[in-house]
């Protein structure tokens, strides 16, 4: 079993892909195994994409755009910010722990913003699987 999440995550073009390009070239740390998808903008990500990605295996996603205010298409990330608190409630309802979903603001100029919440999410979601794992040998 991999010991490290599978995290997908949509990254909009102009701030936080931006932002995880410095992180590489600055040679930040963060988990492997975050999967950037790139967006024009975060609003573009629509809550089925999010479920598909569960659907196939990921075991987080996240939406990571400009912040709010800032956003190149005027109100996307508002958008995306609506959408998130409908699909957290959605998701509860399908199964999946609200846990396993995130969206986060990260500007051009924050690598380090970016990296630190990759490895927020990959952390949370290790606890997350451990705790299953628990709650699974206690009911054996």
């Amino acid at each position: 079993m991999n010991p490290e999440p599978k995290i997908i995550a949509f990254c909009c073009n102009w701030c936080s892909y931006a932002a995880a390009d410095l992180a590489g070239i600055s040679r930040l740390q963060y988990p492997g195994s975050v999967r950037i998808i790139r967006v024009m903008c975060s609003g573009m990500v629509h809550p089925e994409m999010v479920l598909h990605a569960l659907d196939k295996g990921a075991d987080g996603v996240m939406i990571v755009g400009c912040h709010l205010g800032e956003c190149h298409y005027i109100k996307g990330n508002e958008l995306a910010l609506a959408r998130a608190e409908v699909l957290t409630d959605t998701m509860e309802d399908l199964g999946f722990e609200s846990e396993r979903f995130q969206i986060t603001w990260v500007s051009s100029s924050e690598p380090e913003r970016l990296a630190e919440a990759f490895r927020g999410m990959s952390a949370r979601l290790a606890s997350l699987r451990r705790a299953e794992r628990n709650q699974a040998a206690a009911g054996e």
